[in-house]
C-alpha cells in the first residue's frame, strides 16, 4: 500500500528553523519525483519545492529560493524540507507529494499522484 507521512511541523518564531520529513512506504523514490506542497487558510495549495527522481536536480518556488531545501535518503525512503530563516507567511499545511516519471520537474498539483496527511506549520511571535 502507498503511504506518505508527513512529520517535524510545529510552532516556530520567526527566523528559527523547522525540518519536515516525509517518509515513504510502498514504492521506492527511484522513479518518482517528489514535491512539498504548502496550503494556508483561505488560500490554494502552492507548490514549494521539488526534487527529480533521475539525478537529484531541484527546483525551488521563489518565495521560499534560498531559505528551503529540498533532499532525499533513498536508503531510508525519505524526503525532507529544511525550513530556515521562517516567516509568518511561511505559516501553512505542508504536504508532501509523489509524481510518477522520470526526470520530472514541477510544481503543478496535478502533476502528483499521491499525496501525504501532511502537517502544521506555524510562524509566530
Amino acid at each position: 500500500q502507498l503511504q506518505l507521512v508527513e512529520s517535524g511541523g510545529g510552532l516556530v518564531q520567526p527566523g528559527g528553523s523547522l525540518r519536515l520529513s516525509c517518509a515513504v512506504s510502498g514504492f521506492t523514490l527511484d522513479y518518482y519525483t517528489m514535491g512539498w506542497f504548502r496550503q494556508a487558510p483561505g488560500k490554494e495549495r502552492e507548490g514549494v519545492s521539488c526534487i527529480s527522481s533521475s539525478d537529484g536536480s531541484t527546483y525551488y518556488a521563489e518565495s521560499v529560493k534560498g531559505r528551503f531545501t529540498i533532499s532525499r535518503d533513498h536508503a531510508k525512503n525519505t524526503v525532507h524540507l529544511e525550513m530556515n530563516n521562517l516567516k509568518p507567511e511561511d505559516t501553512a499545511v505542508y504536504y508532501c507529494a509523489a509524481a510518477r516519471g522520470w526526470g520530472l520537474i514541477t510544481l503543478l498539483a496535478y502533476d502528483y499522484n499521491y499525496w501525504g496527511q501532511g502537517t502544521q506549520v506555524y510562524v509566530s511571535s
